[in-house]
């Protein structure tokens, strides 16, 4: 996988029909098109770098006025990947991040910003279902890395306003953990 796009729209109707000119307008391969709160519609594909960014280009041209937000990712990070898909089990608990976003999409590029910042694990990346539309990233690591992570994950959403809030919590108690997993 060379690059990931991911474009969010606020029309489930819009959100299929832009699937489908994603994946007519060039060699891209559907990782997920689906329905989230509160009404919006999510894509994720991957392929090459050109690919992706002219399928992208495709879907917001579809999309029109519904686009909520949209990104590509060349070499997208492969934690990003398998938070999407699963939570997993924290290696080091030193310090627990917490990247909370209004957009889908920001939560997916602030995810590989912050993983790609710094040494830190990628517990879950939720994408806006059952969570009134919001997103939530969780990662962990020692206080320091972390620290780095939540500032690279939250600086290109906190420009567009995309940011609800972001905590650093070292040493956190295990039943936290718990009760994130």
């Amino acid at each position: 996988m060379q690059a990931i796009g991911f474009l969010e729209l606020n029309s489930i109707a819009k959100g299929v029909e832009a699937a489908d000119a994603i994946l007519k307008t060039a060699d891209t391969d559907l990782h997920f098109a689906k329905m989230g709160c509160p009404g919006k519609f999510n894509i994720l594909f991957t392929g090459e770098v050109a690919a992706v960014t002219a399928s992208l280009e495709s879907g917001k041209r579809v999309g029109g006025h519904y686009v909520v937000d949209a990104v590509v990712i060349p070499r997208v990070h492969p934690q990003v990947i398998r938070a999407i898909h699963q939570v997993l089990e924290p290696a080091d608990t030193g310090a627990l991040g917490v990247m909370e976003f209004f957009s889908v999409t920001a939560a997916v590029y602030g995810a590989d910003s912050a993983v790609k910042a710094a040494q830190v694990d990628l517990l879950d990346l939720r994408l806006g279902t059952g969570i009134g539309g919001k997103s939530v990233v969780v990662l962990c690591g020692d206080v320091a890395a972390v620290e780095a992570a939540v500032a690279a994950g939250r600086s290109q959403a906190e420009t567009q306003g995309l940011v609800v809030a972001c905590v650093v919590i070292p040493n956190p108690r295990p039943a936290v953990f718990d009760s994130l997993m």
